[in-house]
């Protein structure tokens, strides 16, 4: 299938087990669950630790946001927005690094 180059095609679950079966020939059952399994592990970790680094690849990082009051730009109509945790992402220099060497 191809896709415009403005238009972004998200990849799923789904996909990964597709690529795991082509490449690797692990049935699609183990694949899906191998996914979920690494998802559920880095999940927990994160809850735990509050930061998970993949060398080579990025951190991801809790960070806790504030109450806030925000507005709505179309009718300028303002809300408390609670308090929450967030997962950033930043991503290592090698990745950058090998995104940009093609780009």
């Amino acid at each position: 299938m191809v896709t415009p180059k403005n238009k972004i095609k998200n990849i799923t679950k789904k996909d990964i087990t597709k690529n795991i079966f082509s490449i690797i020939g692990l049935p699609r059952v183990y694949s899906a669950k191998i996914i979920n399994d690494i998802i559920k592990i880095l999940i927990s970790n994160l809850i735990i630790n509050n930061k998970i680094k993949i060398k080579n690849f990025g951190t991801f990082l809790l960070q806790k946001k504030n109450e806030r009051i925000g507005r709505n730009p179309k009718n300028k109509e303002t809300h408390i927005i609670s308090k929450r945790t967030i997962v950033s992402f930043k991503t290592a220099e090698s990745l950058k690094g090998k995104i940009n060497k093609d780009g």
